[in-house]
């Protein structure tokens, strides 16, 4: 059975969520993101302790960052899964593209390309 999400997605892999930082989530918009969402274990069944638990706290930090600049604290999200539930990280993947397309292209990205255009008619 080959399940299917959107092929907007980018996955990055890291061996445990507790390992993702806020500047890697805040790095990820700066970069053109739309949207991220980290996906980690069922929580109190980590096999690094409690590092779903620091990446839900950081995503929390990110989104209240994203929020404050403007950006929307929405974009960001953490879900937890275990690994036989591919399904529902379709269904997950699925939600989230949705809820981006809904929220439009990261207002980072669209400055970035009013600035070129900007900068090629100055030096054109």
């Amino acid at each position: 059975m080959r399940l299917s999400y959107p092929t907007s997605i980018k996955i990055i892999r890291v061996p445990c969520t507790g390992k993702v930082d806020v500047i890697h989530i805040l790095r990820s918009f700066e970069k053109g993101a739309d949207g991220v969402y980290v996906v980690g274990c069922m929580e109190g069944d980590c096999h690094f302790n409690k590092g779903n638990f620091r990446a839900r706290k950081r995503v929390e930090q990110a989104q209240k960052l994203l929020e404050d600049i403007g950006i929307g604290g929405e974009r960001v999200k953490m879900y937890n899964l275990s690994s036989s539930e591919a399904p529902l990280f379709v269904e997950y993947a699925k939600e989230m593209s949705e809820k981006i397309l809904e929220l439009g292209p990261n207002p980072i990205k669209e400055a970035k390309k009013s600035l070129r255009g900007q900068n090629e008619a100055v030096s054109g």
